[in-house]
């Protein structure tokens, strides 16, 4: 990274390949594999169109990527024009993500956000929200109606963020708060969105 004010932001997005069987686990469980895959990939499709039009400088970090038969300087099909990388193996979320974080700042970036891909209410609006957040506060957080969080964004890296929490729970976001009150960071909340994870998000998020 340059250090230029537009390379000074990054974004993380956490993804999977579009696999059957290997992706919306939860989901495929109520609707099928093929189904399930279906959406998943609709899901990538608007969080990529999201990042796109964002225009902030991006990597993906795929979790367990096992077909790519890409050179790591090619990009992803689903991820036109964007650098990817392969999650490490490590034992929870947390630490993944405190990995990419991690090699973010340490690439000279000042204003990190991570995002997933479950989330079809993310706009460009709610990313460009969240560095704009940054410039006066630490962290930033966009809540998911589920107990979690569909983006964190953070000034500098902050291990205690990561550590400690029981992932795709709904004490996630209440566990990272009060992580973020007890570290006195300032920290500022984006709009309430859906995540897409059941047959029950589903149907809501069908039914518009």
């Amino acid at each position: 990274m340059t250090t230029n004010k537009q390379d000074q932001t990054h974004l993380l997005i956490f993804a999977r390949e579009p696999m059957l069987g290997r992706v919306k686990t939860r989901l495929a469980a109520g609707i099928g594999a093929e189904a399930a895959l279906a959406v998943y990939r609709e899901l990538l499709t608007h969080t990529a169109q999201a990042v796109a039009k964002a225009q902030i400088p991006a990597t993906v970090w795929l979790a367990e990527a096992l077909t790519l038969p890409l050179a790591s300087n090619e990009a992803l099909p689903e991820w036109p024009g964007l650098p990817w990388r392969v999650q490490p193996a490590a034992d929870s979320l947390g630490a993944r993500m405190a990995h990419a974080f991690a090699e973010a700042f340490a690439a000279g970036a000042t204003h990190v956000a991570i995002i997933g891909t479950d989330c079809p209410g993310l706009t460009c609006a709610h990313i460009a929200q969240a560095f704009s957040l940054l410039t006066d506060h630490d962290a930033v957080l966009g809540p998911a109606d589920d107990g979690g969080y569909y983006l964190l964004g953070l000034r500098q890296l902050q291990p205690a963020l990561f550590e400690n929490k029981t992932w795709s729970t709904p004490t996630v976001l209440a566990d990272t708060l009060a992580d973020a009150q007890r570290l006195n960071l300032r920290t500022a909340l984006l709009p309430t969105l859906h995540d897409i994870d059941s047959v029950e998000d589903l149907a809501r998020w069908r039914a518009g």
